[in-house]
């Protein structure tokens, strides 16, 4: 059977994306190299804004507060559907110092971001996380509940094209055919693309993240303070993290990211010294210039699209890019200027 799309990726870019075209009455088809939802959309936090919102270009802040101003209705639809809950919670996120106070609050204020100060920094009392690995499992069910197809262990070999148009995806299980493709691939997009990835610009940068587990909730907010995270789950599970590592595709830990992320964070939480350490992981975010994702349709290709590239904002952009990207692929209008987010094929 030839699907009305065929995606390649199934992380949260590539599930979302998914669960929308199921949704709109198309048949689809997922292809994951590994496990669904096991590379970054697995291994990241999950806080719905970016850190330090003021640091990054208006490209990225407009999406993901477009991403997180869908989240609450998005993940309600999915627990109703699927019995899953992605735990969306509002916990709020105090940035410490060492920051510029004075900026930040131009910043919020003129992009009507909610802000307070307190004697520690800059308390952001709307900004939301999400527990991702039950998202990705919520997403999963959902989009199987929908009819859609998923081929794990399927990694990509080759496209070939013709007349400006994919013919048809090669993998390790052998040929598939569709009418349109999409690539979610993440950090393997570029690679995977091949000679077809033009000037695209998205690599792995390496991310190492500690867990604990306390009886209760030991913070109230999402703490950062220079580029460190404390992310307190509703359960007790506290996440730390995280570093960001130009190493390509190694994926290993390292004793030296365990110890420096665990020592800082006790600086911020001095419970932190007699809890265990539960788990170690690390991920490979899609790393792009300027933090900005490229959505959209192929330059040549005229049946192929991508939707990769988020960085460290997967999650909390995924359900405004897949609006961006059906709304290219049903010819309706943008809620904004999408210009920039096809400028990563130029």
């Amino acid at each position: 059977m030839i699907s009305d799309f065929l995606i390649i990726g199934a992380g949260v870019a590539g599930l979302s994306t998914a669960q929308r075209l199921l949704l709109q009455g198309a048949t689809v088809t997922l292809l994951e190299r590994g496990e669904v939802g096991r590379e970054s959309s697995w291994a990241g936090g999950g806080i719905l804004a970016p850190l330090c919102p003021w640091d990054y270009p208006d490209e990225v802040t407009q999406l993901t507060s477009q991403g997180a101003a869908l989240f609450p209705q998005w993940t309600e639809s999915l627990y109703s559907a699927t019995g899953i809950d992605p735990e969306y919670e509002v916990s709020g996120m105090l940035v410490l110092s060492p920051l510029d106070r004075v900026l930040a609050e131009q910043w919020c204020e003129a992009h009507g971001f909610s802000f307070r100060h307190t004697v520690d920094g800059v308390l952001l009392p709307d900004v939301a996380q999400v527990r991702n690995p039950r998202l990705v499992q919520a997403l999963r069910k959902h989009v199987e509940m929908l009819g859609g197809r998923i081929e794990e262990h399927c990694e990509v070999l080759g496209i070939s094209t013709k007349d400006n148009q994919v013919q048809a995806v090669l993998t390790t299980n052998g040929e598939f055919k569709a009418g349109r493709y999409i690539v979610c691939a993440g950090a393997w997009s570029t690679q995977m693309l091949g000679r077809h990835a033009l000037h695209l610009e998205i690599k792995p940068m390496r991310g190492q993240m500690l867990l604990f587990k306390f009886p209760s909730p030991p913070l109230r907010h999402i703490l950062l303070q220079d580029g460190l995270y404390l992310i307190p789950r509703r359960d007790g599970h506290l996440l730390v993290g995280s570093t960001m590592e130009d190493v390509g595709f190694d994926k290993s830990t390292t004793h030296a990211a365990r110890d420096s992320l665990w020592q800082r964070a006790q600086i911020l939480l001095p419970a932190l010294r007699d809890m265990p350490l539960i788990q170690h992981w690390s991920g490979l975010r899609p790393a792009s210039p300027d933090n900005i994702p490229t959505i959209g349709r192929h330059p040549l290709l005229q049946n192929l699209y991508i939707n990769s590239g988020h960085f460290r904002y997967g999650v909390t952009m995924a359900p405004a890019s897949v609006e961006i990207l059906l709304n290219e692929l049903n010819g309706e209008k943008q809620p904004f200027d999408v210009r920039p987010y096809l400028a990563g094929w130029c």
